[in-house]
């Protein structure tokens, strides 16, 4: 078919047009006036053809099917309501006309009257991550879903904004003067716009909202399970008004454009309110603002939620059960330390305990434990509020991260005189842990004598339980991803992501991959005579420490998640 069109005489045609001159529905002439009308009046090809009646939608979606092999759907035995809303925006769906009808594994299902639009399908590919496979439908029954749906957004935009849904804004004067002095922060676009993207990432269970400007274009994307997805491209417009709304809810200086700001604000949905950290940066085009979303609740689902298997488990209660010491927690910036620390502090937090933390900022509030934000303009560092505690009588510290020599002193010393202290480093294992505190500095008596324990983690993606399948791998990929040969023996079966309306490419969820190594005698006397990270780690193996491929693995075998996931977070 496309070497019979390539050699017709209507090269000043494409797409469509070019269809309907060779099935005979057009003649070349009448194509070329259509063609000019639909740039004229700003609309696509098809509308043109469409209103011009030359051509019915039933009958040129008939054609298309037949000439592009596709296939063809009646939208009339197609249940609209349950039509899935949240893989493509409704704005990207009316700009192209276009439905989504459904999604399996890597691919999207679009029902649009024009297949050819290949702006429409990098636009799809690029906002989704999916590929698009079009599917025909006929132009009147597409317009009609899609300005249904159009219909129903600006609805729930309407809705949202009824008083139901309210900013937590405890500086009233402040905020009263900081909208006088910009009026555009109160503009009910804007408002609807964000209450719609915050709502929209908090259903998505999304981690982090990304507002980006560009020079032609504004994007925003979710981190939804640890994977940046593009939402929505509203007009590059509102980039300035929006940014000036987040900052007056985030109590942010909005005349200051040039220089990086942080902050929070809190949403209050009737009595339940969600936390959200905000951070700018000023870029070649304007803020780029990021959201996270600070889950209290997460701290409280138990250990047991968070994905340690039992002798994991076992290791790291024993330790901060401890009167005292020092335990570390270390990964890349979001596997969830944070998360683990204060899963622990939960467990420690009790009426007759002490409790401190310092970071940078607090991102998870919890009643009964005395929480500092540092604050470097006012000298409020790590060490300096590190040396504060030791005056408040604590039980337990948790530093947020150890980023320098005095704050590593400082910590070291609470845990060898009575006070069990908990920290972070960013650091690839447990056993280059040691190795980075003592190229910081610290005396390698010091680090036997205090460190009791590290953990270092990673967060992969989870298998969908409602539409994960078998998988097969050659056993030559099993044994290089690390399995042993007794390991493969047939008694348990690993998965794949397929894929479905319930999650995101197969995935929902995220689970945690540990390594928990316990400082033991040996491994203290390899402390001690400055011996590698390569001799800890063979020591920590021979003691039956899993290093973080080994125990990624075991999630495989429990079907939790896939090979790939697991070599694609653990490749060292």
């Amino acid at each position: 078919m496309a070497d019979t069109l390539a050699e017709a005489p209507q090269s000043a045609l494409s797409g469509v047009a070019r269809v309907l001159v060779h099935a005979g529905k057009l003649n070349e002439k009448t194509a070329e006036a259509l063609v000019k009308s639909a740039r004229e009046k700003k609309v696509s090809f098809v509308a043109a053809v469409i209103a011009a009646g030359t051509v019915s939608p039933a009958d040129l979606a008939h054609t298309l099917s037949t000439a592009l092999a596709l296939p063809l759907l009646d939208l009339n035995a197609v249940d609209a309501q349950k039509l899935p809303r949240n893989i493509v925006d409704v704005k990207l769906a009316s700009e192209y006309q276009l439905v989504v009808l459904g999604k399996r594994g890597g691919r999207v299902f679009i029902g649009g009257a024009d297949p050819t639009d290949q702006e429409a399908v990098e636009r799809i590919k690029f906002a989704t991550q999916l590929t698009p496979e079009w599917v025909i439908v006929e132009h009147d029954k597409l317009s009609k879903i899609v300005e249904a749906n159009g219909t129903s957004a600006a609805e729930t935009l309407e809705s949202m904004s009824s008083g139901d849904f309210e900013f937590d804004v405890t500086d009233e004067t402040a905020t009263q003067e900081t909208a006088e002095a910009a009026p555009d922060v109160e503009d009910a676009p804007v408002v609807r716009f964000l209450q719609k993207m915050l709502i929209d990432a908090i259903n998505a269970r999304a981690s982090d909202l990304h507002f980006e400007p560009y020079e032609y274009h504004y994007r925003v994307r979710f981190r939804i399970d640890g994977e940046l997805r593009e939402i929505t491209q509203p007009p590059i417009a509102i980039k300035d008004k929006l940014s000036s709304r987040i900052k007056v809810i985030s109590r942010l200086d909005i005349a200051e454009k040039r220089v990086p700001q942080d902050g929070r604000m809190k949403l209050k949905f009737g009595s339940k309110s969600i936390d959200f950290r905000v951070s700018t940066l000023p870029t070649l085009f304007g803020e780029k603002i990021v959201i996270r979303i600070l889950d209290s609740s997460s701290a409280k689902l138990g250990i047991e939620a968070l994905g340690y298997e039992k002798i994991e488990r076992d290791r790291l209660i024993h330790c901060i059960h401890r009167p005292y010491g020092m335990v570390l927690v270390t990964g890349p910036t979001g596997s969830g330390k944070t998360v683990s620390l204060y899963t622990c502090l939960n467990i420690l937090n009790q009426p007759g305990v002490n409790i401190s933390t310092v970071e940078d900022p607090a991102e998870i509030n919890l009643p009964g434990i005395n929480q500092v934000n540092v604050n470097d303009k006012a000298g409020l560092n790590f060490a300096a509020a590190l040396k504060s505690f030791l005056r408040q009588d604590p039980d337990i510290i948790m530093v947020g991260e150890i980023r320098d020599l005095e704050t590593a002193d400082i910590a070291i010393k609470a845990a060898q005189t009575g006070h069990m202290v908990m920290s972070t480093l960013h650091t690839n294992d447990a056993p280059t842990t040691l190795t980075r505190l003592l190229n910081m500095g610290v005396a390698p008596f010091n680090i036997a004598s205090s460190v009791l324990l590290i953990t270092a983690q990673r967060l992969a993606r989870k298998l969908c339980e409602s539409c994960k399948a078998p998988a097969t791998y050659p056993q030559e990929a099993m044994l290089k991803a690390g399995y042993t040969e007794s390991e493969i023996n047939g008694s348990w079966t690993p998965y794949r992501a397929v894929g479905c309306s319930a999650c995101s490419n197969g995935y929902r969820g995220r689970v945690g991959i540990y390594q928990v190594m316990p400082i033991t005698e040996e491994i203290q006397r390899i402390i001690l005579t400055e011996g590698t990270a390569v001799d800890i780690a063979h020591q920590a193996e021979r003691e039956g420490v899993r290093n973080l491929r080994q125990s990624g693995l075991v999630k495989v075998r429990n079907g939790l998640t896939t090979l790939e996931e697991v070599i694609s977070v653990t490749n060292e």
